[in-house]
Parts: C-alpha cells; structure tokens; sequence
C-alpha cells in the first residue's frame, strides 16, 4: 500500500477516507482489516467475551423542524 504525509485538512474528511479505502485492491482491504482486528485483539483480547445486549428500538420518533419564514 502506498504511503504518504499530508497535511490538508480536506484529506481527513470522511469521503476522503472513503475514496481512499475504495482505491486499494481486495487484498490490500483484507490485509488493512487482518492488521486491524490483529491490533483490537491485541490491546483487548478478551473483545469477544463481551454478551451483547442490544434491544431492537419499538419506539417511533418525530422530526420537528422550524417552517423557513
């Protein structure tokens, strides 16, 4: 993978990173993903042990806005 230094704000942004990630080959992303769940595992390599609890949301929600004007 090629690697440089920039120092553009605009290179942080989100669609930058996602155009970025969209560059590189199947295997480049599979080995940037190995790298990165190697690195999860070894900071925290109790990770998976984790119970997870989400609930699905039943719950609806009603988006005010302020009428232009």
């Amino acid at each position: 993978m090629p690697y440089s230094i920039s120092y553009n704000r605009d290179d942080e942004s989100d669609e930058a990173k996602a155009r970025w990630f969209q560059s590189l080959t199947l295997q480049e992303r599979m080995e940037l993903f190995s790298s990165l769940t190697d690195m999860i595992l070894e900071n925290n390599p109790r990770i998976l042990e984790r119970k997870r609890h989400a609930k699905p949301i039943t719950r609806s929600f009603l988006v005010l806005s302020k009428a232009s004007g």
